[in-house]
């Protein structure tokens, strides 16, 4: 119920208008402690007040904490620098899905085909892949839900290896932004640290993870 109750309170933030991003952190109790929103191109202030006033209705207790999306974050104890969706485009004449992502400082640029939906999932993981990540699942699906805030975009994952499936849910301006931060939210927790290091915890061996675009999935989408 707990894990339900915080996915509900992640997409509500992710809702709010120049939110790009959401990471929240979590005290040794599991309860949780603060909420990070990477934002853009929006009044601070009144971000924070929207942000407080949902935080308030799920866990009073946390802290709200704002930084601008792609800006060199200070540093705090406790605190790991975060992915943060800086550019979503998509072309209409090729039919091109172009992803930025932004992680301590770097940059990853991910471009995918399939329209703004499916295309946007893809071109997020070869975004993530840029960012230097090992990422072990592939696509399933994409899917256009109705939630009592709107219409919102589900992404679903296949681990390549384990039955470690994801899913992500997120509701943005359009479909484009919507599939790509539904593929950050499933993904958040395996790419909460920094890429080198999780490339040293797999190993040099690697294993299925190296099969990255060689992967071919059946995708669904509704």
């Amino acid at each position: 119920m707990t894990a339900t109750i915080e996915e509900d309170f992640e997409l509500e933030l992710r809702s709010l208008p120049g939110v790009v991003n959401v990471g929240i952190s979590h005290l040794e109790s599991g309860e949780v402690d603060a909420v990070v929103l990477s934002i853009r191109n929006q009044d601070p202030e009144s971000v924070r007040e929207s942000a407080v006033q949902v935080a308030s209705l799920y866990f009073p207790d946390a802290s709200v904490i704002l930084e601008e999306a792609g800006a060199a974050a200070p540093v705090r104890t406790g605190y790991m620098a975060r992915i943060s969706l800086t550019v979503a485009e998509f072309n209409e004449h090729d039919g091109i899905s172009e992803i930025h992502l932004t992680y301590a400082g770097r940059t990853g640029v991910g471009r995918a085909g399939s329209g703004p939906l499916i295309g946007g999932a893809e071109a997020t993981l070869a975004a993530l892949r840029d960012l230097g990540y090992v990422i072990p699942f592939y696509l399933m699906g994409v899917t256009k839900v109705d939630t009592v805030i709107g219409c919102s975009v589900i992404v679903a994952f296949r681990s390549l290896s384990a039955d470690d499936d994801r899913m992500g849910i997120a509701r943005a301006e359009g479909d484009l932004v919507s599939s790509a931060k539904a593929t950050l939210d499933a993904l958040n927790r395996y790419v909460t640290m920094d890429p080198d290091r999780q490339r040293e915890e797999l190993g040099a061996g690697g294993g299925p993870d190296d099969r990255g675009d060689e992967a071919q999935p059946q995708y669904e989408y509704e």
